[in-house]
C-alpha cells in the first residue's frame, strides 16, 4: 500500500481548509437551512451581459483567447480604471485578464514572493491570502485592525510588523468580512509611510463598486502609489457574475511581464465567452450596479439595526455585503456560536476566526440574500440568543 502521507507536500498538509466552506458544506447536507455564509449575490447576471454571451454561443466562435485576455476587454478595463481612479494602465502591457480575482491575487503573490519573504496581511480578511503566501514558502504576517478604528488600517498597526524581509502588504478594502472602507484621508498616511520603503502593495478592490454613501478611493489615486501597487478587481461581486470566473490584475509593466508567465503556463487564458460578456458589463451596466447597491443598502441597515437591538454590537459596514456583529457577550467562541446556531436553528453563518485570529469574537453574515431570508434568519437567531440567555440564567441560579 502506498503511504500518501509521504507523497503529499508538507506545505499543503499544513494548510487548513477554508473556514467559509466548512459551514457551507455542512449546511448543504441539512434540510431547511438558511445559509448566509457565502458571498454569492442573489441577483441574476444582468440580461445584457447574458445576451452578449448568447451571441458568442450562436456564432459558434468558442475558442482559446489570447493569454493576456482579448484586446477589446483589456481596453475596456483600462478605460474603466482611468475613469474611476484617473490612473492610466496600458491595455497592451499592464493588464492581464484572469480567472476571477482569486487568480489575480495568486499571480501577484507568486510573482513577488521568494521563500522566506514576508507579506503583511491586514486582518480580518478574505481567507485565501495567508495560505497562498505559505504555499510558496513565504511568511504571512498578520496585521490586526481594531473595531475602535472602524477596522481601518493605521500606520501604528503595521510599522512594528515590518522587517528587512517584508516585501508586500495586502490591502483588502472594501473589506471582507467587516465591510470597512478606507477613505483618501485614511490612505494618505499609509502611502506616506510606504513611499520610504521598497514594499509593494496588493490592493484587492473586488468590492469597490459596492459602497454606501461614499465613493471608493483606491490607493493608486495617491501620488507615486500606482508604481508600487498591484491592482486587483473583477466581475463576480458588482455584476453578479460569480460563476463566470473573470477578474483582472493591473500593474506596472515590469511586474506584468513576469507574472504573465505564471498565468500563461498555469491557466493559459480566461473563458472566452465570459470575456466577451464582460465587455458589455463594463460598457452598459452601471445602472444595474446602482440598483443592486440600493437593495444591498436596505438589507445592510436592517441587519445592523436588528443585531444592535438584540444586544450583539454590530459595526456599521460602508462597503461590500457583509455584517460582522460581535458575539463575545454570549460567552461562546465564534466556532461554538456558529456550530450551535447551525444545528439548533438551521442558520449557517461563518465564524470570525476564519478570517484571522483578530476575527475571533465575531461572526460574518452575508446580506447577498433576499430580505425575506434575512428576516427569517434573524427570527431564528433571536430564538437562539434567548435560549443562550436562559441557559446562562439557569447556570447562575445553580
Amino acid at each position: 500500500m502506498i503511504d500518501y502521507d509521504k507523497i503529499l507536500s508538507n506545505r499543503i498538509k499544513k494548510i487548513k481548509p477554508s473556514g467559509i466552506r466548512k459551514f457551507f458544506d455542512i449546511a448543504a447536507t441539512m434540510e431547511g437551512v438558511i445559509s448566509l455564509g457565502v458571498g454569492e449575490p442573489d441577483f441574476s447576471t444582468p440580461w445584457v451581459i447574458r445576451r452578449a454571451a448568447i451571441q458568442v454561443l450562436e456564432r459558434k466562435h468558442i475558442v482559446y483567447g489570447p493569454n493576456l485576455g482579448i484586446a477589446p476587454l483589456r481596453e475596456a478595463i483600462s478605460k474603466r480604471i482611468e475613469k474611476k481612479h484617473r490612473v492610466k494602465y496600458s491595455p497592451d502591457s499592464e493588464v492581464i485578464v484572469t480567472v476571477g480575482g482569486s487568480e489575480a491575487i495568486d499571480l501577484a503573490v507568486r510573482g513577488l514572493i521568494d521563500p522566506g519573504d514576508e507579506v503583511l496581511i491586514v486582518e480580518p480578511c478574505f481567507v485565501c491570502y495567508a495560505p497562498l503566501v505559505e504555499l510558496i514558502g513565504g511568511k504571512a504576517v498578520p496585521v490586526p485592525t481594531k473595531i475602535e478604528n472602524n477596522f481601518k488600517l493605521t500606520v501604528d498597526d503595521m510599522k512594528d510588523k515590518i522587517t528587512e524581509r517584508t516585501k508586500l502588504i495586502i490591502l483588502p478594502y472594501p473589506n471582507n468580512p467587516t465591510g470597512a472602507i478606507m477613505t483618501r484621508e485614511d490612505l494618505e498616511p499609509i502611502a506616506d509611510f510606504l513611499r520610504n520603503t521598497d514594499i509593494m502593495i496588493l490592493s484587492d478592490e473586488i468590492y469597490s463598486e459596492l459602497t454606501y454613501g461614499r465613493r471608493h478611493c483606491s490607493i493608486i489615486e495617491l501620488p507615486d502609489m500606482a508604481e508600487r501597487t498591484i491592482y486587483v478587481n473583477g466581475f463576480s461581486k458588482a455584476y453578479a457574475m460569480t460563476g463566470w470566473r473573470l477578474g483582472y490584475v493591473a500593474a506596472p509593466e515590469p511586474i506584468i511581464h513576469q507574472i504573465f508567465k505564471i498565468h500563461q503556463y498555469g491557466i493559459m487564458c480566461s473563458p472566452y465567452i465570459s470575456q466577451n460578456a464582460a465587455i458589455e458589463a463594463l460598457s452598459s451596466c452601471d445602472s444595474e450596479i446602482a440598483k443592486m447597491v440600493d437593495e444591498y443598502n436596505v438589507r445592510r441597515r436592517y441587519l445592523v439595526n436588528e443585531f444592535n437591538r438584540l444586544g450583539l454590537t454590530c459595526f456599521n459596514p460602508e462597503g461590500a455585503f457583509y455584517v460582522f456583529p460581535c458575539i463575545r457577550s454570549t460567552g461562546l467562541t465564534s466556532e461554538e456560536f456558529c456550530e450551535r446556531l447551525l444545528y439548533e436553528e438551521k442558520v449557517a453563518v461563518v465564524p470570525g476566526s476564519a478570517f484571522g485570529d483578530s476575527g475571533e469574537g465575531y461572526i460574518r453574515i452575508s446580506y447577498a440574500y433576499s430580505l425575506k431570508h434575512l428576516m427569517e434568519a434573524m427570527n431564528r437567531i433571536e430564538d437562539f440568543l434567548k435560549r443562550l440567555e436562559a441557559e446562562k440564567n439557569g447556570k447562575n441560579k445553580t
